[in-house]
């Protein structure tokens, strides 16, 4: 990469969004929001705020608009999806940027709006939408607990579950027929669908790791913006069976990293997994190819990630309103659209 001059105003906080804390916004978006307030207070003070339920925990979005002056030099990080056009209006004229998770929420982003993508399938969609805006990609980050703990050369005749599959936004498929399918066989399935104490734990002690998203996502009619899960099962060294929709498919190779889930048959799926269970060795990629692959994950790596980011856009944010790049795309886009609406009704 290129090097970058130190900036003469450096940000001076940053502040990651989240709509609120509890039990009804929980989910991997706030997991990572958390994690990214963790993991940037490493280069500048970093405050979680909330903008829809108000916290003890936190400071309160308009609570610190009103206290903020105009000219304080904070960078602002929104990334729930269907709150971001309410979001740029209230944070208009501010230090923004847009962490893109899912894509296929529907909005436009003003051309100033940087986007900090967690997924090469999520740059892509916005590669394509808004070419114009300076577009990074910081991959989403396995906490360390995952690397330090996860046993990726565990005797797999010592693990207790045959087969772990967890209950959220897997499909119909996996849960009333492959999954008893699977029982049918005589395996050990382990459904989970509430809080584990110990989740690390939980995927030490499995064998095969099942995850069918697609239809999840396409009932939300947005994608799976990243897919923490499979990635967390081969931290544990799991066999993982996974649908290779949207992003999962930034992390898995089929036949290498991970095997495709529905494929051809259900009882394509039992075979296929039966023979993982009784030979893993042929299923399981090495030691050295899972360690290689989860190298790219690792909260050091997000955050010197981050560094550039940041770096970036201390340099040139305050001066992207004026840039002439954009101002020429916004025009072309304009006249662009007046053509074709003109061609369209003719």
């Amino acid at each position: 990469m290129a090097l970058i001059h130190e900036p003469e105003t450096p940000f001076k906080a940053i502040r990651v969004l989240v709509p609120g804390l509890g039990s009804r916004f929980r989910c991997g978006g706030l997991s990572v929001a958390k994690q990214t307030v963790r993991l940037l207070a490493e280069l500048r003070p970093t405050t979680l705020v909330t903008y829809r339920e108000r916290t003890a925990q936190c400071p309160f979005l308009k609570d610190l608009l009103k206290e903020e002056s105009k000219d304080a030099n904070s960078l602002w990080i929104i990334s729930w999806g269907f709150d971001v056009p309410r979001l740029l209006k209230l944070l208009r004229g501010k230090n923004l940027i847009y962490h893109a998770h899912s894509s296929g929420y529907g909005f436009k982003l003003p051309p100033n709006v940087p986007i900090v993508a967690v997924s090469r399938n999520t740059m892509g969609y916005w590669g394509h939408h808004a070419p114009r805006n300076p577009l990074f990609l910081v991959s989403n980050a396995l906490e360390s607990q995952w690397m330090e703990r996860g046993d990726l050369e565990g005797d797999f005749e010592e693990r207790p579950i045959d087969i772990l599959v967890q209950k959220r936004k897997s499909s119909n498929y996996l849960l009333f027929e492959l999954v008893p399918a699977l029982r049918a066989k005589g395996f050990r399935v382990e459904i989970q669908s509430d809080w584990v104490e110990d989740i690390v734990n939980l995927f030490n002690s499995s064998k095969v790791f099942l995850y069918d998203s697609r239809d999840h996502w396409s009932s939300a009619g947005v994608s799976e913006g990243f897919g923490l899960p499979p990635l967390e099962a081969m931290a544990c060294g799991c066999i993982v069976f996974s649908s290779l929709n949207h992003a999962l498919s930034d992390i898995l190779t089929p036949g290498e990293i991970g095997h495709q889930i529905g494929c051809a048959s259900i009882s394509n799926d039992v075979d296929r997994i039966s023979a993982a269970l009784l030979n893993p060795t042929e299923w399981k990629p090495s030691v050295q190819k899972l360690g290689f692959a989860l190298q790219d994950f690792t909260e050091e790596l997000h955050v010197k990630r981050w560094k550039y980011v940041i770096k970036n856009l201390e340099q040139f944010l305050p001066n992207l309103n004026q840039s002439d790049l954009i101002r020429r795309h916004s025009r072309y886009r304009i006249i662009t659209s007046k053509l074709f609406s003109k061609f369209l009704y003719v």
